[in-house]
């Protein structure tokens, strides 16, 4: 299997993880003109469990190093399986949350409000469980990023109080819950790997594509009881079908099917980065999604649209003290 053997390159991977984690959200927008999000999001979890399907069978089974992706499904212990299941189910209710936040609050809000509280929650319950690094370095670039929230947070306040938002109360409080969800899985799946030793994994221990593909299942399975409870009640607008589902246009599946590969990708070079930098560095580095989402929200859904000057400074700022943060936690893996 493919193995990340220098951490630079894991450093680079990790980087392709926060430009994935903070771009999925995109496609949701892409389809939420014409389609609830409760459909787009059965798409998004198929395509994730196709990526990881695909991903394991390719680049998990190429190479003499490590355990291949087949093989190594059947030795995994029913320990490590229900470790990544929940792992998955864990992901799986806080993202739907996040969608909804997102549906609620807009991306500029709820991406730096509900992945930065993941960040912060889940760095530190990473870094116990796996430490690995300088802890004051990474602790000091998790609090840049803080100062980054909050710098966001004040300037969305800001264009909400102005009338030129789209953000609501219930939004806010759906991100908050998200966030706190978010900062657990990782660890459920990294305590089902073997992080000091992809080359020669412990017996019954998991490599990062079965991992995945576990995780992956525990998403698809869980979806199941979340998702349909969320299409029968809910959070705006009026409940949905599945038949709605059917009905949809091909054009507005693929859609969702690519925001799951997208999304799946950034994850699954998260974990297999996450042998050379550690889970809470690759965890923390990919977190940094909120940034690029930000990106995304000013510049192409222009969701700041006719905000003050002051609030553009704000956001300056929060760009800031983002990158500030990143380039600390990266130091923090190389020492």
């Amino acid at each position: 299997m493919f193995i990340v053997n220098n951490y630079l390159l894991a450093v680079v991977l990790c980087f392709v993880t926060m430009l994935c984690w903070g771009s999925w959200a995109n496609t949701q927008k892409l389809a939420g003109r014409s389609w609830r999000y409760e459909l787009f999001y059965w798409d998004y979890v198929i395509g994730i469990l196709l990526f990881s399907v695909v991903l394991g069978l390719t680049l998990g089974s190429t190479g003499d190093a490590g355990r291949s992706f087949l093989p190594d499904l059947r030795q995994i212990t029913p320990a490590n399986y229900l470790s990544a299941l929940i792992g998955g189910a864990v992901f799986n209710l806080g993202n739907i949350l996040l969608s909804a936040a997102v549906s609620m609050a807009g991306m500029t809000v709820a991406f730096p409000l509900g992945v930065g509280i993941a960040l912060v929650l889940g760095v530190v319950v990473n870094y116990m469980g796996s430490p690995k690094g300088d802890p004051t370095l990474l602790f000091l670039g998790v609090l840049l990023v803080v100062i980054a929230i909050v710098l966001n947070a004040v300037a969305s306040g800001k264009v909400q109080r102005s009338g030129s938002g789209s953000g609501s109360r219930k939004g806010v409080f759906t991100a908050i819950a998200a966030g706190v969800l978010m900062s657990f899985f990782y660890r459920f799946v990294a305590s089902a790997m073997d992080l000091n030793n992809f080359e020669s994994p412990t017996p019954g221990m998991a490599t990062p594509y079965s991992a995945f593909f576990i995780f992956s299942v525990g998403i698809f399975v869980s979806n199941l009881v979340f998702n349909t409870l969320l299409m029968r009640r809910p959070f705006e607008g009026k409940p949905v079908t599945y038949a709605a589902y059917f009905r949809g246009r091909l054009s507005l599946h693929l859609v969702g099917v690519l925001g799951g590969v997208i999304w799946g990708l950034g994850t699954a070079l998260s974990y297999i980065a996450a042998g050379k930098a550690g889970a809470a560095v690759s965890y923390a580095l990919g977190q940094g999604a909120p940034m690029v989402a930000a990106l995304w929200g000013i510049f192409i859904w222009h969701e700041f649209r006719g905000a003050s000057r002051g609030v553009y400074w704000l956001l300056t700022l929060m760009f800031i003290f983002f990158l500030s943060g990143l380039g600390a936690i990266i130091l923090s893996g190389a020492n």
